[in-house]
């Protein structure tokens, strides 16, 4: 599905555009600030950017400004969004590398015609153009030119992962991390030989050296499902999100590269745990007050099996229970975890 991000200082306008693409089917990402804009295109890139023209600290032209100084972003799909008393800001957005405007106020089907047109416009199929994918979520997997990669061994697509993590690395930093039970010279070895799986399952130029320091190619820039996931909670701790999309965000978390026991990889896994937790923790916040207590219920029992001595789970579960008149609130009550019988 094509994806779309969407950035306007206005929370309505937000939310009204992603309920609007969601249903008809685009994958929607939404930010009120587009310095915080500018960040999640380094972990997601989208088909399309809408923006508004008016907005405090970086105006919609600005922001353009700075999408397009980016030479991988110079092509990318870009329309703005503007009121009538804005068409001279229009004028100036289109002299600056911007598709197309749409005038507000407008409809539903003003915003989805306008959409697939510069879709259509931009050569993309119904579902998107593929590109390239790294999956660490509940997963290992790396999407190549379109296709999942075949790895020559397990251990090269760790050391892809975490080349994805550390950016840049000295041989014997990467060693240390994927062989610290190995001796320095075996170590040293095994990271060689790794490293020349990886090229051999991608390709020669996929990690570049520069004076004994190893990175990813610029032209690998992945769709990172770990650091997409951690840039939307932290737009949900600041409150930046609504209980659907925070319910969408928990359903993104999975572990970590399941079946890599290297610290490094535990590391990240812990890191990622508390943003679960935060977000979870919101969610079930969002729904109490929002009167949806079997919601609630949920959040807190997800949060439970990361972290089953939680208190405040433990507490809230309760509560939510009690309310729900369901008799496992006194198994909560106790701290028993029953987790067999699925609330929902």
């Amino acid at each position: 599905m094509p994806r779309i991000l969407v950035v306007d200082d206005d929370a309505a306008i937000l939310k009204l555009i992603s309920v609007i693409l969601s249903r008809a089917g685009h994958e929607v990402r939404t930010s009120s600030h587009p310095v915080e804009a500018l960040e999640m295109l380094n972990v997601f890139t989208p088909d399309l950017v809408i923006s508004d023209v008016v907005m405090p600290y970086m105006t919609g032209l600005e922001f353009l400004e700075q999408v397009r100084a980016h030479e991988k972003r110079a092509s990318l799909p870009f329309m703005l969004l503007s009121s009538h008393a804005e068409r001279g800001d229009v004028r100036r957005g289109m002299n600056l590398g911007a598709d197309d405007y749409l005038p507000k106020p407008f409809t539903p089907q003003d915003l989805l015609t306008a959409i697939d047109a510069r879709l259509r416009r931009a050569g993309l199929a119904a579902q998107g153009a593929s590109g390239t994918e790294a999956k660490a979520l509940g997963t290992a997997q790396v999407i190549w030119k379109g296709q999942s990669v075949s790895w020559v061994s397990r251990k090269a697509l760790e050391l892809f992962f975490y080349l994805l993590e550390h950016k840049e690395v000295t041989s014997w930093q990467a060693a240390e991390a994927l062989w610290p039970e190995k001796d320095e010279a075996r170590a040293s070895s095994l990271f060689h030989t790794t490293l020349h799986r990886l090229r051999r399952s991608l390709s020669n130029e996929a990690v570049v050296s520069t004076n004994r320091r190893y990175t990813l190619a610029d032209d690998i820039n992945p769709d990172y499902d770990a650091k997409r996931f951690e840039l939307l909670a932290k737009q949900a701790e600041a409150g930046s999100l609504g209980l659907e999309e925070l319910r969408e965000l928990a359903g993104l978390y999975g572990e970590f590269l399941p079946g890599v026991d290297s610290p490094w990889a535990d590391d990240v896994r812990a890191r990622l745990e508390q943003r679960q937790l935060a977000v979870l923790g919101i969610a079930a916040r969002m729904a109490a007050e929002a009167g949806r207590v079997k919601d609630a219920a949920q959040f807190h029992q997800r949060a439970l099996v990361i972290d089953p001595l939680s208190e405040q789970d433990w507490t809230g579960l309760t509560k939510a229970l009690s309310a729900l008149g369901d008799p496992r609130a006194r198994l909560a009550a106790q701290r028993e975890a029953w987790w067999a019988v699925d609330l929902e």
